[in-house]
Order: C-alpha cells, then sequence, then structure tokens
C-alpha cells in the first residue's frame, strides 16, 4: 500500500468539494468573458451610441478602448498578486468579481454620446479600466484557486472547466446579443437594447460571490500558512521573482502571447472581421464564431485529460505548430461564404484547443506557491496587455493601412512562433504535485 495522503492535501479532498471550486472559480471567469462577449459582439451598436463620427471610425475608437482595459491590468496584477500570496486567493477572488461585475453594469447604465458628448467615451474608458484592474488579479487567481484544489494527477482534466467557464460566458454574452438583436431588430438594439446584456452582468456577479464566500481557501495556500513561510511584503516578493525566476516569468510571458494573440484575434475580433472585411451580416458574422466556441467548448475536458496522460507540452507543440501552418489557408476558407467560415473557424478553434484547455494546470505549476499568485499575475497581465487586449485593435489598423485581409493570420503565426521559443524553456509539469514545483522554477 502506499503512504497515506495526509488530511488537507489536495489529493485528500472530497469531489464534492473539488466540484464546488471549480464552480466558484469559473463563474468569475465566466463573468470576465462575458463581459467580453458583450463588448466584442456589441462593439457596432456601443460605437454608435458612445462614440462620435462615421460608422468605421467609431468602431476603431471603441476596440481602442477595449485595448485600454489591458494595458492597467498589470497594475492589477502588481496590486492583487501580492495580496493573494499573503492574504490568501479567496478574499482576492471576492473582491475582484464585485468590481468587475459593478463596471459591467455601469457600461450598461452610460447616457449616450448625444446625450452628454465627450463624456460618454471617457465614462466608458474609466469603467474599462476598472474591470482591467478587477481582472488583473480575477483570472490568476481562479486558475490558481483550481489548480491547488485539483488532484495533480487530473489537473488538466479538472482544470479545463475554468475555459468551459470562458467559453460559457463569451458564448452566452454573444448569444444575447444576437438574440436581442434578431427578437427587437437593429433600430432598438441601436436605440437602447444593447445595453440589456451588461445590466445582466450584476446577477452574474452576484452569484459567484456567493458560490466564493462559500468555499474554505485552497489546501495548498493553508499548508503554507501553517508553516508562516508567505512573503513578507509586495516589494520582497517581487524583488524574489525578477531574481529567482526570471526564467519561468520570460517563459510563461512568451506562452501567454501566443495564447492571447490568438485568443482575442479569434474570439474577440472575428466578429467585426467578419462583418467589416468580408461584408456579412452583423447577425451572420455573431452566428460564426458561436458555433465554433461551442464546438470548442465540447473539446475542452477531452483535452484536458489528454494532457494528464500524455504531458502539456506535447499538446501546446500541436497547438502551436498546427496554428503556425493553418492559419493563412484557413483564414482563406473562412472568407469563402458564411458555411466556410463556420468549417475555417472550427478548425482555427481545433488547433487552440489545446492550448486554452491546459491554462490551469500549465500556468500555476511555473512558480512555487508563496509567490505564485504574483508571478501569475505579472508574467500573464504584462503579456496580455501588450500583445492580447490590444490585438483587435491592431489587426483592424494593420488592415486598414496594408489592405490585406490576411493580416489576423500573420499576426497569429508570429505569436506562434513567440510561443514555440517559450515552449523550449518549459519544464513539463504534468503529474508533478503543485507543492513540489519549487525546482522546476528556480
Amino acid at each position: 500500500m502506499g503512504a497515506e495522503v495526509p488530511s488537507g492535501h489536495p489529493e485528500a479532498t472530497p469531489p464534492g468539494v473539488i466540484h464546488r471550486a471549480i464552480a466558484a472559480s469559473a463563474i468569475g471567469n465566466a463573468t470576465e468573458w462575458f463581459d467580453y462577449g458583450i463588448y466584442a459582439y456589441g462593439v457596432t451598436y456601443i460605437a454608435a451610441a458612445l462614440f462620435p463620427g462615421a460608422a468605421g471610425e467609431a468602431t476603431l475608437f471603441a476596440l481602442a478602448t477595449f485595448a485600454i482595459s489591458f494595458l492597467v491590468r498589470p497594475l492589477g496584477g502588481l496590486f492583487w498578486g501580492p495580496l493573494g500570496d499573503r492574504y490568501g486567493r479567496k478574499a482576492v477572488l471576492g473582491a475582484t468579481i464585485i468590481m468587475m461585475a459593478g463596471a459591467t453594469v455601469g457600461v450598461g447604465l452610460l447616457p449616450s454620446y448625444a446625450t452628454i458628448g465627450p463624456w460618454a467615451p471617457l465614462l466608458l474608458i474609466v469603467l474599462r479600466m476598472v474591470q482591467g484592474f478587477s481582472t488583473g488579479g480575477e483570472y490568476g487567481g481562479a486558475a490558481i484557486f483550481m489548480a491547488e484544489y485539483a488532484p495533480d494527477r487530473h489537473r488538466g482534466f479538472y482544470g479545463s472547466f475554468l475555459e468551459v467557464g470562458t467559453l460559457a460566458g463569451f458564448s452566452a454574452g454573444a448569444l444575447l446579443m444576437l438574440g436581442f438583436s434578431l427578437w427587437l431588430g437593429d433600430q432598438a438594439m441601436q436605440d437602447w437594447a444593447w445595453r440589456l446584456p451588461f445590466l445582466l452582468a450584476g446577477p452574474l456577479g452576484l452569484v459567484g460571490v456567493y458560490l466564493r464566500s462559500r468555499m474554505a481557501e485552497t489546501p495548498l495556500f493553508r499548508e503554507l500558512e501553517e508553516h508562516h513561510e508567505q512573503e513578507a511584503s509586495a516589494p520582497v516578493e517581487f524583488r524574489h521573482l525578477l531574481t529567482r525566476y526570471r526564467r519561468p516569468l520570460l517563459a510563461m510571458s512568451g506562452l501567454v502571447i501566443a495564447l492571447n494573440v490568438v485568443n482575442y484575434t479569434l474570439l474577440s475580433y472575428m466578429p467585426t472581421y467578419l462583418e467589416r472585411r468580408l461584408h456579412l451580416s452583423t447577425d451572420t458574422a455573431l452566428i460564426v464564431p458561436i458555433a465554433g466556441m461551442l464546438f470548442m467548448m465540447v473539446l475542452l475536458p477531452f483535452a484536458g485529460a489528454l494532457s494528464d496522460r500524455l504531458g502539456r507540452k506535447p499538446l501546446w507543440r500541436f497547438s502551436l505548430i498546427g496554428l503556425l501552418i493553418g492559419a493563412i489557408p484557413l483564414y482563406h476558407v473562412i472568407g469563402l461564404g458564411t458555411v466556410s467560415a463556420v468549417i475555417g473557424f472550427a478548425v482555427l478553434g481545433l488547433f487552440y484547443v489545446p492550448q486554452l484547455a491546459t491554462i490551469s494546470a500549465t500556468f500555476p505549476a511555473f512558480f512555487p506557491t508563496p509567490v505564485r499568485f504574483a508571478g501569475f499575475a505579472l508574467a500573464y497581465n504584462v503579456s496580455t496587455s501588450l500583445f492580447g487586449g490590444t490585438a483587435p485593435a491592431f489587426n483592424s489598423w494593420l488592415i486598414s493601412w496594408t489592405g490585406d485581409p490576411l493580416i489576423p493570420a500573420y499576426v497569429m503565426m508570429a505569436a506562434c512562433l513567440v510561443g514555440l521559443v517559450a515552449l523550449s524553456f518549459t519544464e513539463e509539469s504534468a503529474g508533478v504535485p503543485l507543492g513540489q514545483v519549487r525546482a522546476l522554477a528556480s
């Protein structure tokens, strides 16, 4: 017989508690991506209501405002990360979901440009910055919360459900925009109905707060508290990160560049791309990625479980090489028509799923428990703010400048090359207990 698993260890956590931890983690991620979904898929309505100028110019301003929220994510990471390592994951996750949902509801309540003039886009920028600041702690905290609860042998499988929450939130936002558009018509959407999905973020956030308030702190953090191993202060923690963990910081940053350039190009920018560049109708431009995301959701748990058996690195390598080779031909397929667009998007999604499914299993294992939250927050948010959230506006600007509709494919390929380099400096973490990753990170 093997050694008995001590009480409080992740391997000894009852399945019911693990399932509640998954729900508590995923609901915050769903709330975050619900906002991204309604913003990305309602950007033409938001642009018309809150920005001046012609449709194309206003849409570009709205996409730039979407990107602005990502510029403050590193500040959020610098603020929330040390708090999560010193005072616990649970407290930070409770605060961030309240801020995130509240700011989303605020967007739905903003007066139009016709009513208050330049204050409309200015207030939108402020609310997007609040969202970015809160997300700087939300995403990494949710991934770590889930990873520290999951059994080591099944961390990939359980962690994949965080990204089921991602796509569920994003798809729900997109479906609401599409549903209201089909039900109420374009004129009502332009006038007032675009606001309704934003207001629904309030109840979603309250559900998340309730679920998280009922969870205990993660087993690994409780163990850390028992041994009094928390970092003494934020400056000390970041000094340790920059001096002792440069390699994992850089390696994870490279993987995040690949992950999120593909993510925001494929998910957030696709409706705008299909409508403005391929001249599909607004409703059709929403249907194509929604169908693809529902397909991806089904595959995520299978990819997560496969990573527990084969390892995280083989799945990442398959994903990066597949996207590198397939981006240009698949964007050609997308440009052939509606049915072809669904097929092309679905195949791109198939290649992307192995990355998406293994985030919660891969990234928390870059850092030991005392600096895990801050390390994750720093690497993830800096890379995301510089290369992820800016991808929709960058793609739109490059297409306008060059006239080449394949720009998103080229950008995606460049990001995948960065990811392949970073992957070569990444240690395999499948099956490695999170409590023993110090050797991997040093």
